[in-house]
Order: structure tokens, then sequence, then C-alpha cells
């Protein structure tokens, strides 16, 4: 049985994708959630995981960190986390290894926090930029391998890579074309996703240093997690 090791819900972006990946590819896995800003309980994780970052996958006397290394050694042990087809797997890797390591005015401006809504106070000339990559992107992908996923019929790593845009989408109301809504939408739609966000809401773990980020972006609207 995997061990996945993960950090708050509303927050952690990076843990959302191998969790949503392994969901809904129906590996079985224990989740150990790691609350942000408890230090007794990450100093004891740096025993496993010396980096003292979360996503962690443990198989066995194996430790897995980092997102796009543990999706690869998912795709070693598992079919279909990337697609099958050479060019579509191609392009969904290059995909994920752009989320991966791009898109910083996003992540910057937009921190993920999933059971708030947001008005941003701004959408910067950067921010902007990268919704414009963000959008050109998806519709490569959709147009090219047919969707509904961005690298053909089944959800794949690439997708789950992207998962946590979505809900930055909604938190903040992202302005995007028809298209990229609807997939984000799709996205938000599957199994995997609801229970991610039924979880957060139900969260009572607060961390401060995230909360003061988001709501230095903008004016909050709405806040629908459970207290």
């Amino acid at each position: 049985m995997y061990e996945l090791y993960i950090g708050n819900k509303n927050y952690s972006s990076w843990s959302l994708r191998p969790w949503v990946l392994m969901r809904e590819m129906q590996l079985s896995f224990n989740e150990h959630l790691l609350p942000f800003g408890d230090g007794a309980v990450w100093q004891a994780y740096r025993e496993i995981n010396p980096s003292g970052k979360v996503p962690c996958l443990i198989d066995g006397n194996t430790t897995v960190w980092d997102s796009l290394a543990i999706a690869e050694y998912l795709a070693e042990r598992h079919a279909g986390v990337w697609p099958t087809a050479p060019a579509a797997r191609a392009w969904a890797r290059s995909a994920a290894a752009e989320m991966h390591s791009g898109f910083m005015d996003l992540r910057d401006d937009c921190p993920m926090s999933c059971g708030i809504r947001v008005r941003l106070t701004e959408i910067s000339a950067a921010l902007a930029r990268d919704l414009a990559r963000l959008g050109a992107l998806w519709s490569e992908g959709l147009r090219r391998f047919g969707g509904p996923f961005l690298a053909g019929a089944q959800f794949s790593a690439v997708d789950a890579f992207y998962a946590p845009v979505a809900f930055r989408i909604r938190t903040y109301a992202l302005p995007l074309d028809s298209a990229a809504l609807a997939y984000a939408a799709r996205l938000l739609a599957l199994p995997s996703m609801q229970a991610w966000y039924e979880a957060a809401l139900t969260e009572t773990l607060r961390d401060q240093p995230h909360e003061t980020e988001v709501l230095g972006q903008g004016t909050l609207l709405q806040d629908l997690r459970r207290r």
C-alpha cells in the first residue's frame, strides 16, 4: 500500500496533484495530512523526507518526493498515468513540466485556497500573460487530442498538474475564454476533486501566513469553510 503525505487541503496545490491522480486512477493509498504551521509534526516528518516538503510518496523502502517525480514513479508501475500515443504523451509531459516550473505570477497572485471566494484588487500585466498562456495551452491540447481532457479522452497526469488551477479559477473568478472555463469546470466536477473540496471545507486548521497571503490579493467575498 502506498503512503501519501500531503499538506492542508485548503492550501496545498502541490499535494493535490498526486492525490487526485491516484484517486482518478483508483490506486489505493493511505493518506497522511501534515498541517502547515505545526513545527513538531514537520520536524518528525523530516525523518521520513529530509526535504521537509509535501507531497511525498512512500512505497515500502522507497521514498519519492516532488509531485512530478511521484507521477513518473507511478507511471513506471501503472498504465495510464501518461497517454499511450507518443505524440500525446510528449505533449502531456511538456505541459505538465511547464506547470511544474512556470506560471509563477499565477501562483503568486492567486494562492490556492479552496474554500473562499476573492475579488482580486487587480490583474497585473504579468498575471494576464500567464492567463493568456494558460488558455492557449489548454486550447491546444483540447484541439489536438480531441478532449475532454488535455491529452485526449482519458484523465492523465497532465490534468492532475492543472487541477489546482481549476480551484484558483473558481476562487478568484479568473477571466478565461469559454473553452478554458469549461475545461476547468470538468476538472471541478470529477469525483476526486469534489472529495478534496469537501474535505477542504471541513478543515478547521488555519495557517496564518497562508491566510494573510490570500487575503492580501483582494477582497474576501465569501468564506465557505466550516468553522
